[in-house]
């Protein structure tokens, strides 16, 4: 059996500037890091002519064309291997809750897979193959972000090139500013996960319709990554929380159905408790909060009064990996 795991991740700021129709025109930049909740992917060999999925769902079916999921199909498809396969996955986390964990899917896979064929991707092969997968074969309106982080790992500062090609440079943190953020760096779950698509396809039209307002703030949204860049390597993490401050109030200016009633309720309660700076993970609308908290035990009780459960985590540093082969 080959077990691979791919983690989760947190964008720390700059979020959605990867969006394939903005970076190729302007750029986009973000820092973000992985953290040590995860994807596992296993596959076993079997000996019976027939392929077996399990996930959310049981399948079982003679031939590639056949498979419902869409990730597993394409990439079955695209590496032809024998369809005596058995494949089962499982998360730490919901998925649908805005920490790239399809993304950490398709990654976590694709290693299992190449693994099981006795082949070697490199974090930046393996990326670019999911990113073909994602964006090319099943026409994502989503950009590289989620795939490069989960398969390589760590703190990073992402560049997204006009070329469509990815910079990764990591982050230069202090022991000091890194324990401060996993202390102080704090992840609620609201309770309710959403579908990306809806959002993230909105965003890509207004993109690509020259929309100014909208243009207008992802530019914003990147700038606020060079200065949180700054401020993390220079252990100014209390500029980096009231920067994250910014980032929602500009994230929330490129769609109303980023937030909602219930969700600014609770940032604003959060703000008057506690934290610094915060926002939802991914394209919004449900699925976690992280906040930067400046008191972290006013806060933590203020969001369990609030019924919102905490998810703690510390970083990670290992990226995509393979956990067992046997």
């Amino acid at each position: 059996m080959i077990l691979v795991r791919s983690p989760l991740r947190i964008c720390l700021a700059g979020g959605g500037t990867d969006l394939l129709s903005y970076s190729r025109v302007y750029g986009g930049f973000c820092v973000t890091a992985t953290i040590d909740k995860y994807v596992y992917v296993a596959i076993n060999k079997t000996f019976e002519p027939k392929i077996t999925l399990k996930y959310s769902q049981l399948e079982e079916v003679k031939n590639f064309e056949e498979i419902k999921h869409p990730i597993i199909r394409e990439c079955l498809k695209l590496l032809d291997l024998n369809p005596q396969i058995e494949i089962s996955t499982m998360a730490d986390i919901p998925s649908c809750s805005g920490l790239g964990s399809s993304s950490a899917f398709t990654v976590a896979l694709l290693k299992a897979l190449h693994t099981y064929d006795k082949k070697v991707l490199t974090p930046r092969g393996i990326s670019e193959l999911a990113s073909f997968i994602e964006i090319n074969k099943l026409k994502e309106n989503t950009g590289k972000q989620d795939i490069y982080a989960s398969a390589y790992g760590g703190i990073n500062c992402l560049a997204f090139n006009h070329d469509k090609s990815v910079d990764v440079i990591s982050l230069r943190l202090s022991d000091k500013t890194l324990y401060d953020l996993e202390d102080n760096l704090l992840m609620f779950f609201t309770g309710y996960t959403r579908k990306a698509n809806i959002i993230l396809k909105e965003n890509d039209d207004n993109v690509k319709n020259n929309e100014e307002q909208i243009i207008n703030s992802f530019n914003y949204i990147k700038q606020i990554g060079y200065e949180s860049k700054d401020a993390l390597e220079k252990g100014d993490t209390k500029l980096f929380g009231v920067l994250m401050n910014s980032h929602w109030n500009a994230k929330k200016a490129i769609s109303n159905k980023i937030s909602n009633d219930n969700i600014d309720k609770w940032y604003d309660v959060a703000m008057q408790n506690g934290a610094l700076g915060g926002k939802i993970c991914g394209a919004g609308g449900g699925g976690f909060f992280v906040f930067y908290a400046e008191d972290r035990n006013t806060l933590r009780e203020t969001m369990k009064n609030e019924g919102l459960e905490e998810v703690r985590f510390r970083f990670d540093f290992e990226g995509t990996k393979i956990i067992h082969n046997e």
